[in-house]
């Protein structure tokens, strides 16, 4: 069988595995915003439903420093940019609040 053909075959087995991994990672940051990305009160902003280049980008700003937190850029340091993009495309999947 032609390799193209065997991961054409698999490609919605493995997206479905991915988005595993996303919601794996993702309920990381139920603590603070919320299981699925819905926080409980207004301290925490939404995640759900946020556009995950918006996210990505947010997350890239408290990574590098441009944008000031208190936990937010140490922890997205602990996430390889795959995650990031897991967890993003998880939430951003997620219906809004």
């Amino acid at each position: 069988m032609k390799a193209w053909l065997l991961l054409l075959l698999c490609a919605p087995a493995l997206a479905q595995d991915l988005s595993h991994v996303g919601r794996s990672l993702a309920a990381t940051c139920a603590n603070c915003h919320g299981t699925q990305g819905r926080p409980r009160n207004t301290a925490m902003p939404p995640l759900a439903g946020m556009k995950a280049e918006v996210m990505l980008q947010l997350l890239a700003d408290y990574r590098s420093g441009k944008r000031p937190g208190t936990v937010m850029p140490q922890i997205v340091k602990g996430y390889t940019e795959e995650q990031l993009r897991l967890i993003a495309t998880y939430l951003a999947a997620q219906a809004k609040p």
